[in-house]
């Protein structure tokens, strides 16, 4: 969310100061830069007509002030022959002058049920998007990296929800994630991120150890994507997804979120270390009863036992899978996890621990078992089309590497065109035999350039 440079508008800088005096006490550019996330220079030059901040800055400036919405967005976008850009009927800007003067009762009034019904429509803007449910127009879509970024160091304002509806569209996220249709999470995240804080800031009490656990499944859903991206920022999205479950108090979400700092961990290199995460985050969960945590913890064991295989412990890394395939063989597999501990996802991380291993022929076996249409979701029907990518490269058998990397383009382009995979590719292209159509997949899937 980019605030624009544009020509002087003294109506808004007027209405925004004259309104920032009005208020008893009065408020500070440097507090109202505070609620907003700017500085006060910020403040400063919007005041002055240098900069016009997007709508949804404008939204939370009206909340801020008590501005009518409709008076900010006018003087914002002054009418050019009576119908201004984002409205759809004439209107005329109102004088900052005879807004700040409103004080007698019968605008207070007015401004009372003006900012009634201002409130109504924050409400429907913030939960379009927070739930990336918009009602025209195609779906946003970001850049994963730049995104994560933006949410991670730069969050937009946001204000807070309720926890039911945090919880919609964190669930909302997730599925975007199992979609593979990571540009459209990533446009999600920046607000949502926000939003959870917002809210489990506003809250007490077991309210607010519910935001907590949210907020975490939200962060650790953002260190999925980083981690997918290659991006360094799955470290400080992990450590803020331990943080919160931490404070909610709540096992599962703490299994969740070691799980995924654990990943991060590994793609350092710090195998070791991530094992050693693993093994006592599963310890810590042996006896707890519930679905949901037994779930994580065989998440958690089926990570543990790929981050095994690259420390070179073949027999600890499928002692582990087979426990969690017992997990998951007891109907407790975690209905929102990315690792189900079903019989195909078993199998698929055992041809993960091979390859890992340098031990490909050993991945042939599980890989005749599985259905790939039993996975799910699109996510991982491509992270299985991945794993048999890389054991038939690892066998040297460009025809059924080259196969398996179009399936994985057909079920999820967006898991194509992931560094890892497109490195497979890059491969493929200068490979001794010939491929029909290579060239234009890795020009398609960003391995060479088009």
């Amino acid at each position: 969310m980019q605030t624009t440079t544009a020509p002087p508008t003294d109506d808004l800088g007027a209405l925004v100061r004259s309104r920032r005096h009005a208020l008893r006490p009065r408020m500070t550019q440097a507090r109202l830069g505070t609620v907003l996330g700017y500085s006060a220079s910020w403040v400063c030059r919007v005041e002055s007509g240098e900069l016009v901040p997007p709508v949804p800055v404008l939204m939370q400036i009206a909340a801020a002030l008590n501005i009518p919405a409709d008076d900010l967005l006018a003087a914002a976008h002054p009418p050019r022959g009576g119908v201004g850009p984002d409205l759809a009927s004439p209107r005329t800007t109102p004088s900052p002058a005879a807004t700040v003067a409103r004080d007698d009762i019968e605008g207070q009034q007015e401004d009372a049920v003006r900012r009634r019904h201002f409130l109504t429509g924050a409400v429907g803007i913030g939960s379009a998007a927070l739930t990336g449910t918009a009602t025209a127009g195609p779906r946003r879509t970001a850049d994963p990296g730049t995104a994560l970024e933006a949410a991670l160091f730069q969050p937009p304002p946001a204000a807070p929800s309720t926890v039911n509806r945090l919880t919609v569209a964190v669930n909302g996220a997730r599925e975007d994630f199992r979609r593979a249709e990571y540009h459209h999470l990533a446009a999600r995240l920046p607000v949502l991120l926000a939003t959870a804080d917002a809210t489990r800031n506003t809250l007490t009490g077991h309210g607010r150890e519910e935001a907590h656990a949210v907020a975490s499944r939200a962060y650790a859903l953002a260190c999925e994507l980083a981690i997918k991206q290659r991006s360094e920022t799955s470290w400080v999205a992990a450590d803020r997804a331990l943080a919160a479950a931490r404070a909610s108090g709540q096992a599962s979400a703490v299994g969740e979120a070691a799980r995924v700092l654990s990943v991060a961990m590994r793609h350092s290199g710090r195998h070791h270390a991530a094992l050693d995460l693993l093994t006592r985050t599963c310890a810590q969960l042996d006896d707890a009863s519930d679905a949901e945590a037994q779930g994580v913890r065989a998440s958690l064991l089926l990570t543990g036992g790929y981050t095994a295989a690259h420390t070179g412990d073949r027999a600890l890394a499928l002692d582990l899978v087979d426990q969690a395939e017992d997990i998951g063989r007891h109907g407790t597999a975690g209905h929102r996890l990315t690792l189900r501990a079903t019989p195909e996802q078993c199998d698929g991380m055992r041809i993960s621990i091979f390859n890992a291993l340098g031990e490909p022929d050993d991945g042939v076996a599980p890989m005749q078992r599985i259905n790939p249409g039993k996975f799910p979701t699109a996510e991982r029907r491509a992270r299985f089309f991945t794993d048999a990518a890389r054991m038939w490269h690892q066998l040297g058998n460009h025809q059924r590497t080259y196969a398996a990397l179009r399936s994985i383009e057909r079920e999820a382009p967006e898991e194509a065109r992931r560094p890892s995979v497109r490195a497979l590719t890059a491969d493929l292209v200068y490979a001794p035999v010939r491929l029909p159509g290579i060239r234009e997949f890795a020009g398609r899937t960003g391995a060479i350039p088009a």
